[in-house]
């Protein structure tokens, strides 16, 4: 593939200036991962690259923070590609009937760059959950509140392939410091232990490994591609999460001098979960989302962003909550 100054729209050569600043802009990949990937029906996992313009830092040296807020309702029962109505069951049934899953996340993420090629970032979620269902053989609507950190992710990244450093690799670790033993707190399955995938964290370790790759169309329109992979090392109390691979596509428009357009395509699947305490039935799924949203240049040190993902193609095992969007937004700040 032909790099951005060896694209037939490029005649001449960027000036030196000129060429550092997009090499610095376009690198933002290495840097900064989605929230964590999604192991079962209650948490919806696609993958948001979400501060790309601000990632441009990750070819200069030195401590960048960022916070992220993400929310989502999950109101959608789906079977296959298609809906269905709560109210065409007849209680009590012989399988779990899931009402509704809300989600408010806040992720936590710290970047440090050793250099233009190496650098390792991690990222910590905290929770909010609060879920309602009903159980097979019940009646009534049970439910559970979700607070606390989840899995933390590791990651190292290496873009010394090519001058640009438009091509990269990540490679990294998801530690299990989210707690996986909650149980129901009302209704008639109250005391009882909340499905594995429901929990703040898998309870097992997951390898991390991606490839990321940008360049420009034009002079005002960049564009970036990225897949990561999420493999299960072990599993624990009877439970593993399926595998799951996420695949992004991405454009922005450079024009403006302080806001950037972004429209991004986000795809994710994931591999039934197993083990003793897996609903392996109602597990394992395949997402498309159309992101659209925005950046903004806040100082020089500080930027902004927000997005909204909007659901494009969903097709889940068994019976899943599915969101009808997703919203986020954060800021990132250079130290």
């Amino acid at each position: 593939m032909r790099r951005p100054d060896q694209h037939p729209l490029h005649s001449r050569q960027p000036r030196p200036r000129q060429y550092h600043r997009r090499a610095a802009i376009a690198a933002l990949l290495a840097g900064m991962l989605a929230p964590a990937l999604a192991s079962a029906c209650s948490t919806c996992g696609c993958s948001l690259n979400s501060d790309w313009s601000s990632q441009g830092y990750a070819v200069s040296t030195g401590l960048h923070l960022s916070v992220r807020e993400d929310y989502f309702d999950q109101s959608r029962l789906m079977h296959g590609t298609g809906t269905v109505g709560a109210g065409t069951f007849t209680y009590p049934t012989d399988q779990e009937v899931q009402r509704k899953t809300i989600n408010h996340t806040t992720l936590l993420g710290a970047d440090y760059n050793f250099s233009r090629y190496w650098g390792l970032s991690a990222q910590l979620p905290y929770t909010d959950r609060h879920h309602q269902t009903i159980a097979s053989g019940d009646t009534g609507v049970s439910t559970s509140d979700a607070r606390g950190i989840g899995d933390l992710r590791l990651l190292a990244h290496y873009q010394g392939f090519s001058d640009d450093a438009g091509l990269g690799l990540q490679f990294g670790v998801k530690w299990p410091t989210g707690r996986f033993t909650q149980g129901f707190a009302a209704g008639p399955q109250a005391g009882q232990p909340l499905d594995r995938g429901l929990q703040l964290g898998t309870g097992t370790t997951d390898a991390l490994l991606g490839v990321y790759k940008f360049g420009y169309l034009t002079d005002s329109l960049a564009y970036f591609s990225q897949a990561m992979a999420q493999i299960a090392l072990d599993a624990r109390d009877g439970f593993r999460p399926g595998n799951s691979l996420n695949v992004d596509f991405g454009v922005r428009y450079l024009g403006m001098r302080r806001v950037t357009p972004q429209l991004q395509l986000n795809i994710h699947g994931e591999q039934r979960e197993s083990g003793r305490q897996s609903d392996r039935p109602n597990s394992g799924a395949t997402y498309a989302y159309l992101s659209p949203g925005v950046s903004a240049k806040l100082t020089s040190r500080l930027d902004a962003f927000a997005f909204v993902q909007l659901p494009v193609w969903q097709r889940v095992n068994g019976l899943q909550l599915e969101p009808r969007r997703l919203w986020s937004l954060g800021v990132r700040y250079r130290l």
